[in-house]
């Protein structure tokens, strides 16, 4: 099992910055690929971007691409999520995700462990 926890969400301007963190528990960090969603209100819970269990290969959302940046340090057992140029279309609670079972996917079903959330606003 992994537990989960975020952190780093806040207000921010459009065009401004944040780096969400994410710290897991557990001594198989490595094992897990890693996820990051978001759900707006009135929204379905939708995928960020995604990141193997070594840093390899990575995928993100269109929406994104270009804008966010996903890593993860095992060593620390800690992912994070870069957000540059961030517009009000970003603002949602940010979920990171740990999938135990093979490479990533951008579904939330696939996910088995989640955090609590963190709530990023950005103001127009």
């Amino acid at each position: 099992q992994v537990q989960l926890v975020e952190s780093g969400g806040g207000l921010v301007q459009a065009g401004g910055s944040l780096r969400l963190s994410c710290a897991a528990s557990g001594r198989t960090f490595s094992s897990y690929a890693m996820g990051w969603f978001r759900q707006a209100p009135g929204k379905e819970r939708e995928f960020v971007a995604a990141i193997s269990g070594f840093g390899l290969t990575t995928y993100y959302a269109d929406s994104v691409k270009g804008r966010f940046t996903i890593s993860r340090d095992n060593a620390k057992n800690t992912l994070y999520l870069q957000m540059n140029t961030l517009k009000p279309e970003d603002t949602a609670v940010y979920y990171c995700a740990a999938r135990s079972r093979g490479a990533i996917n951008t579904s939330p079903n696939e996910y088995d462990y989640w955090g609590q959330g963190t709530q990023v606003t950005v103001s127009s």
